[in-house]
């Protein structure tokens, strides 16, 4: 048998979350576990084994992880009446994520998230010259970024909840990149229906870090029509503008008049045709907000709400930014999970993270990673319903 599971860890958690369960009729406070098990998922290019791990909490949320691109390939939540849905695209078998046209779906990414102009920085007097997959520019870290390598897995549990880290040594010169970065990803599927990712990186060689995710979110289900009636807050007070190539044009913009205010919550699809130049470089939304919040301050960046499902999803984070995509460039041609069609803005991606281009950006928060410094970064994607 190739799918032969086994439990790696289990361990009950009723006395834990007997205050957080009490009230839930149809959530029993006995008898619930938090459970964390694995599976085998294929094999890599490479020849490498690739293993899914599935996280279960005690309120039957899942997600399901693999080991190759640190994929989120599932994502289970309930709606308001307690009925659980897959919210994040993807595919059924390792191939679709192999195919070099897929999208980052559900992706680890790194080591630098959103693009990078011309694919060439110059850090310490010295220029690097990435590769380039975006036209002349890099994005998302590369022909072969942290979304294409296979990580090496450790399961556990914890009070909050299932936990799997994964770490990868990413060695001086990958993809033009200047260090060996050793770079640690711990997810943990909490009691109370968040996903937390923790990323953690460190270098023998001055470099540029910046580490995201990339799941594409659809509240109403994965490939359950398009998402332009998803109502969206962003806490954020400006844009970094972007030429037609999506490169940041280096000035800082205030939302204010423009399809880019989200600070009063409203519907992707209302302003998204909008005829902004701008905004029809994406075409449709697919830049970069400068959250309103503290330097470094752990908070919310946006709030999404799926009006007949009543899912929610809040994104907190300390990075500085916030990339959100409407999934402007699915056009029906990917067939994904059960045989689902992933039709033009099937989805949407929320990803915190430091400007784009940045290393190219002087006036941008700084993204230089230096020996005996350690990188951190959280991101959380709670779920709720109302």
């Amino acid at each position: 048998m190739s799918h032969i599971t086994q439990t790696i860890l289990q361990t009950m958690v009723a006395g834990l979350l007997a205050a957080s369960l009490a009230g839930c009729a149809d959530m029993p406070s006995t008898n619930k576990t938090s459970t964390i098990t694995k599976d085998a998922f294929g094999t890599a290019p490479d020849g490498q084994a690739v293993d899914i791990y599935t996280l279960s909490n005690a309120k039957g949320a899942q997600a399901r992880i693999m080991t190759y691109g640190g994929v989120v390939q599932s994502l289970s939540v309930p709606d308001k009446h307690g009925n659980f849905a897959d919210v994040v695209l993807g595919y059924d078998n390792l191939d679709g994520y192999l195919d070099k046209k897929t999208p980052y779906f559900g992706a680890l990414i790194g080591r630098y998230g959103n693009r990078i102009g011309g694919a060439k920085f110059t850090l310490e007097g010295q220029t690097y010259t990435l590769a380039t997959n975006n036209g002349p520019n890099s994005l998302h870290g590369g022909l072969k970024g942290f979304d294409k390598v296979v990580w090496t897995a450790a399961p556990s549990l914890s009070v909050d909840g299932p936990v799997l880290t994964l770490t990868y040594l990413s060695k001086d010169g990958e993809e033009g990149f200047p260090g060996n970065l050793q770079v640690k990803a711990v997810y943990t599927l909490t009691e109370d229906n968040a996903l937390k990712l923790e990323y953690t990186a460190t270098t023998d060689k001055a470099t540029v870090v910046n580490l995201t995710h990339h799941s594409y979110f659809n509240l109403a289900g994965a490939g359950n029509g398009n998402i332009l009636k998803h109502v969206v807050y962003i806490k954020g007070d400006s844009t970094t503008p972007v030429d037609a190539g999506l490169i940041p044009t280096g000035e800082i913009k205030p939302v204010d008049g423009t399809p880019f205010d989200f600070r009063t919550p409203t519907a992707i699809g209302a302003r998204i045709n909008d005829p902004d130049t701008v905004l029809q470089y994406g075409p449709g939304y697919d830049h970069n907000w400068i959250s309103s919040k503290a330097p470094g301050e752990y908070g919310l960046m946006a709030r999404v709400v799926e009006p007949t499902s009543g899912r929610t999803l809040e994104v907190w984070s300390d990075e500085p930014a916030l990339q959100f995509y409407a999934g402007n460039f699915l056009d029906g041609t990917i067939i994904g999970k059960g045989g689902k069609v992933y039709k033009h803005r099937s989805a949407f991606c929320m990803e915190p993270q430091h400007y784009p281009d940045s290393p190219n950006k002087s006036n941008f928060p700084n993204v230089v990673l230096k020996p005996g410094e350690t990188y951190h970064n959280t991101i959380v994607y709670k779920f709720g319903n109302q």
